[in-house]
């Protein structure tokens, strides 16, 4: 695997994006998005991570993020651990529709890969971007929040809720974030 996307500098910035495996879009049901909220939440407030930026897409999470012990690294593979777990067993535990597709996917993407022997979940790529100059900071910023825009799910950036444009604009958010 290339060096050329990971976290070197595990007390750095970082814009990060989480990709579930073959591009499933996965979080087209809030269940899913409220267990990447409810994790981030979480690390925020108990592992020491910063969040400064993000946005939840059907099929990927954009990030800004920094950790404020210094294990960046950790952090992100914890949230990607845990949300995998809970995610696939939520599938498993209410009525989903696509349960039996799913599961043939993330079946598929482990019986390639070294470190799943079941299911894979995510990528195991975050394409980390340390961001290094404030005109990166705010580029990627505006990035994630025009993603939904761009997407063509809303009209203005903060009408959508799970992305931290509305902590921008000062608007009840899903999720608080740190302050750049």
């Amino acid at each position: 695997m290339s060096d050329g996307f990971q976290i070197k500098n595990q007390e750095g910035l970082y814009f990060l994006t989480f990709q579930v495996v073959g591009w499933i879009d996965i979080f087209s049901r809030k269940v899913y998005r409220d267990i990447m909220i409810n994790s981030f939440d979480y690390s925020r407030k108990n592992k020491g991570l910063e969040i400064f930026a993000y946005v939840i897409m059907t099929n990927h999470v954009h990030l800004i993020v920094r950790s404020k012990t210094g294990n960046l690294s950790d952090v992100v593979r914890d949230i990607k651990k845990y949300t995998s777990k809970q995610i696939l067993k939520t599938i498993y535990e209410i009525n989903e529709s696509r349960k039996e597709w799913l599961e043939i996917v993330f079946r598929y993407h482990a019986k390639y890969n070294k470190r799943n022997s079941t299911m894979q979940f995510w990528t195991h790529e975050n394409h980390a971007v340390e961001l290094t100059t404030n005109e990166m900071i705010s580029s990627r910023i505006n990035y994630i929040h025009q993603n939904p825009v761009r997407a063509g799910w809303v009209e203005n950036e903060y009408d959508y809720l799970y992305s931290s444009a509305r902590n921008f604009t000062e608007q009840e958010s899903v999720l608080k974030i740190d302050k750049i």
